[in-house]
C-alpha cells in the first residue's frame, strides 16, 4: 500500500481562512497555498489586497495563488501586474476564459512573456490545456489548473484526461500540472500516478490524510462504537420486545415467508 512518504505529487492546501492557512503552514506536507474569490467570500474576506499582502508577508517562503477577479482582459492584467508586485513567492491565477468563454491567450502570452508566473485556472477539457501550453513562454514558471473534480462532477473519470495533460505539457519543463477541486483523499494518489506535480488539497482534506495506510478492520470497529457512541449520546430508544416474544415473532415470520415461497413454487 502507498503512503504519503512514496508520494513525488506536492500538496497546496486550498482555503481562504487565514488561521486555517497558517495552521496549514505548520504542517511540512503542505508545500503552497492557493486561494479564490468564491473562497474569500465565504471566509468573510472584505479587502482583498489587505489579505493577500497579509498572507504573502505571514508565509514568505512558499508559493501562494492569488486570483484576478475582473473579467476585461486588460483590466485582468492590471490586476495581474499589481498582484505579482505583491511579494516574490506569489503566483496569479487567470481564469482560462473570461465570462463569455473568450479564451485569454493574448493575456497568458504577455503575462508568462514578461516573467510573471501565472496559473491558469479553471481548465476542464484537453483542448485548453493544449491552448494554454501553447501560450505559455517555455522560459517562464506557471502552473496548469486542471478540474479533476468537476471533471468527475460530470460521470466522467479524470484520470485518463489529467494523463493526457500532462503528455501535453511535457515539453514545458516550467510548466506544472495541477490536480484541482479533488473530491477524497484517493484522488492525492490517482493525481500522483498520473504525473500531476500540484494537488490542492482543502483543509478538512489534509486532516484525513492521517488515514492513508489505517488497517481497515480497525476502522470498520471505530466506525462502529461511533454509531454506538453516538446513540447512546442521543438518548435514542426503541421499543423492544421481550426476548421470548420477539423470538416467537421470528419463528412466526420464518415459517410465513416460507409457506410463501412453497406456495408460488406450486402456483408455478
Amino acid at each position: 500500500m502507498a503512503t504519503l512518504s512514496d508520494l513525488g505529487i506536492k500538496l497546496f492546501s486550498d482555503g481562504a481562512d487565514f488561521q486555517s492557512i497558517m495552521s496549514m503552514y505548520a504542517n511540512p506536507w503542505v508545500k503552497g497555498f492557493t486561494t479564490n474569490p468564491t473562497l474569500m467570500r465565504k471566509a468573510g474576506i472584505l479587502d482583498y489586497e489587505a489579505f493577500g499582502r497579509n498572507l504573502l508577508r505571514a508565509i514568505p517562503d512558499r508559493p501562494i495563488s492569488l486570483e484576478v477577479f475582473a473579467d476585461d482582459e486588460y483590466e485582468m492584467e492590471s490586476q495581474a501586474f499589481a498582484i505579482a508586485d505583491w511579494g516574490p513567492n506569489v503566483n496569479v491565477k487567470i481564469p482560462v476564459t473570461n465570462c463569455t468563454g473568450v479564451f485569454m491567450k493574448g493575456l497568458i502570452q504577455r503575462l508568462s512573456r514578461a516573467g510573471v508566473t501565472v496559473n491558469i485556472t479553471a481548465i476542464l477539457t484537453l483542448d485548453q490545456v493544449r491552448r494554454v501550453a501553447d501560450a505559455l513562454d517555455v522560459r517562464t514558471p506557471a502552473i496548469v489548473s486542471v478540474f479533476a473534480g468537476r471533471i468527475a462532477d460530470t460521470g466522467v473519470d479524470p484520470v485518463p484526461i489529467m494523463q493526457a495533460a500532462r503528455e501535453i505539457l511535457r515539453p514545458l519543463s516550467n510548466a506544472e500540472l495541477l490536480w484541482a477541486s479533488p473530491r477524497e483523499v484517493l484522488n492525492v494518489f490517482q493525481a500522483d500516478d498520473a504525473g500531476c506535480h500540484i494537488i490542492t488539497v482543502p483543509p478538512d482534506m489534509l486532516q484525513k490524510l492521517s488515514l492513508v495506510g489505517k488497517d481497515l478492520a480497525a476502522y470498520s470497529l471505530e466506525t462502529v462504537a461511533m454509531f454506538y457512541k453516538d446513540a447512546c449520546a442521543s438518548a435514542y430508544r426503541i421499543h423492544a420486545l421481550a426476548p421470548a416474544i420477539a423470538q416467537a415473532g421470528a419463528s412466526e415470520r420464518i415459517t410465513s415467508t416460507a409457506s410463501a415461497r412453497f406456495s408460488t413454487t406450486a402456483s408455478a
